[in-house]
């Protein structure tokens, strides 16, 4: 269930962005039709009770924070990079899983929809009609739903606020469980062959 409005949520994403784009609204949309199959109220505020594997950055990430109430800094939401308009609601109650996405049709589905409804004035652009067609496309015209199942644990991903380590290695200090634990050794991800940064010379500052 949706405790705001898509106009509210869709004006919550603009403040956040500066300004309103069609993925936001797909954002917007996807996280409102989470909350509706997944039956829980939503945007969440203090309960983390929905988490978010999200694969792509950028506007449909506004969209899916002002709708669901997830986020990185929450540590409700996880960044999967994978390019894609898609995002995975977790349900951490009953652990049950939807990866929701825009059908390979919804563009033409959002002009044709746009076309309908606003002539005879002419559309400004395909941008216009597309910011117009995904605020009033039903759903099954707009997206794919699927239940999946995880291949990844989700209580590993989460963890808890107080774990803590120090790498023996570099000396850094390790949050929520990241470490790597060897037979003689604690290291971080980067020490342990993980990192995506090597050093060079030290900086003077």
């Amino acid at each position: 269930m949706n405790v705001f409005s898509m106009d509210d949520l869709l004006e919550l994403s603009a403040a956040s962005h500066h300004h309103l784009c069609p993925k936001q609204v797909l954002g917007v949309r996807m996280g409102m039709l989470a909350a509706k199959i997944l039956d829980m109220p939503l945007p969440q505020t203090d309960r983390k009770r929905l988490f978010v594997f999200a694969e792509t950055d950028g506007c449909a990430i506004s969209g899916i924070t002002a709708s669901t109430g997830c986020s990185v800094n929450k540590r409700t939401m996880r960044l999967m990079d994978f390019g894609k308009v898609a995002a995975t609601f977790v349900d951490t109650v009953t652990d049950r899983a939807i990866r929701i996405h825009p059908l390979p049709e919804s563009r033409q589905n959002a002009i044709a929809i746009a076309e309908a409804y606003m002539r005879p004035e002419p559309i400004e652009s395909r941008w216009h009609a597309y910011l117009y067609g995904y605020q009033v496309l039903d759903d099954r015209l707009l997206f794919s739903v699927r239940s999946v199942n995880l291949s990844v644990y989700l209580k590993d991903i989460i963890s808890t606020p107080t774990a803590f380590a120090v790498c023996d290695h570099c000396g850094e200090e390790i949050n929520n469980g990241r470490e790597i634990i060897t037979d003689t050794l604690t290291l971080c991800q980067a020490c342990g062959g993980n990192g995506y940064y090597q050093e060079a010379e030290s900086l003077e500052w």
